[in-house]
């Protein structure tokens, strides 16, 4: 196993730049997600690392080794693709030994390394079938045990589950996680869904046009979004955003919208008097507005808002109520079942604590936590 370092990669088709210089560290172990939206260029990314594609600029580095220009079969790496790509003409035996035969392993070592993969992926008795014979979650097993018979320096993971039905994607989302923790290969993994970025990775880095927006743990990617993009992208239902002007009084915080004013007090004057007069962004997790009949006690800096309910997604565990506050439709989301006619009444409550600010021209979250 080795750490994987990304310096100033660049990688062109024709006019069109898909991975826009990429800085990147992957430390020895790890799980690190690449999460974005189709076309964002985390697929190209993980190609320059297999040595699939050759970066037009930067560098490609397994430890103090530069790989930049090596085949992939000298990368000592293994990948496993959206649409498994096993062999239908070969049984699921020879299609876990394939990558050992073409490296001359002896017969008796290729053996209890197909075995070993074999029982690591719950598919010991399926090795005398053809791939037809097996389920979409058993041909992805394979593919993953084909990958990690090799015994890779680094695992490589291309959207692996997203042909898989929902229920199987969740119990393949654990399996695999749990497996990495097992064998502790350092695993890049791309995705477009942010429930298993969320769920599987280490590290997240999202990535957008190219580039990467922000790296970190889970937690730190959903409570602490560097600008926008990351905001918006990362969450279900997304965060909630709207305009608003500054206005900084003794040392109090205003936050006027067309619809309404947030008071924020005195806790971030440092941070916002050269805000004072200009327009913001503000954003607001759904989760983090509560009904106002249910706001829990911990919520101690909070702000009341009037509106009526627009919308109301049921959901049996929770309901999603899309509250109109005149120009501004905020999405509420809490716990259990609740019931409101469209158009009726409604009274809403912001977490002051969990604001968001960012700056309308560079998009960057304003203040520091």
């Amino acid at each position: 196993m080795v750490d994987v370092h990304l310096r100033g990669i660049v990688k062109r088709f024709g006019k069109t730049i898909a991975v826009d210089g990429i800085d990147l560290d992957v430390m020895d172990g790890e799980f690190i997600v690449l999460l974005g939206p189709s076309g964002c260029g985390k697929t190209t990314t993980l190609r320059v690392i297999a040595g699939l594609e050759k970066p037009d600029a930067g560098r490609v580095l397994f430890g103090d080794k530069d790989v930049t220009y090596l085949p992939p079969k000298d990368r000592n790496v293994s990948m496993v693709f959206q649409s498994y790509a096993i062999w239908p003409h070969m049984k699921v035996y020879d299609n876990i030994a394939f990558p050992l035969k073409i490296r001359k392993v002896p017969r008796d070592e290729i053996d209890r390394r197909v075995k070993w993969a074999a029982e690591l992926l719950q598919i010991s008795e399926l090795l005398d079938r053809y791939p037809h014979q097996l389920s979409g979650g058993q041909r992805q097993r394979v593919a993953v045990a084909r990958a990690i018979v090799v015994e890779p320096d680094v695992l490589l993971m291309d959207e692996p589950l997203s042909n898989l039905d929902a229920l199987l994607r969740v119990k393949m989302r654990s399996e695999l996680k749990k497996l990495q923790r097992k064998i502790k290969v350092t695993t890049i993994y791309v995705t477009h869904d942010q429930v298993e970025a969320m769920t599987m990775g280490d590290r997240i880095a999202v990535m957008n046009k190219g580039r990467i927006q922000q790296v970190g743990t889970p937690e730190e990617i959903y409570l602490k979004p560097r600008n926008l993009f990351v905001a918006g992208f990362v969450g279900t239902p997304q965060m909630n955003f709207f305009k608003a002007r500054i206005k900084v009084s003794e040392n109090n915080i205003v936050l006027v919208s067309d619809d309404f004013e947030i008071r924020l007090g005195s806790r971030y004057v440092d941070e916002l008097l050269g805000y004072d007069g200009k327009e913001v962004i503000v954003g607001i997790r759904p989760e983090h507005i509560y009904l106002e009949k249910l706001v829990p006690p911990t919520v101690t800096e909070k702000e009341v808002i009037e509106g009526k309910v627009d919308f109301v997604e049921a959901l049996g565990s929770d309901t999603i109520i899309h509250v109109s506050t005149g120009k501004n439709i905020l999405v509420v989301k809490v716990s259990g079942s609740h019931h409101y006619r469209i158009g009726s009444n409604i009274r809403i409550v912001l977490d002051l604590n969990h604001i968001h600010l960012f700056d309308k021209d560079t998009e960057y979250s304003i203040l520091k936590r």
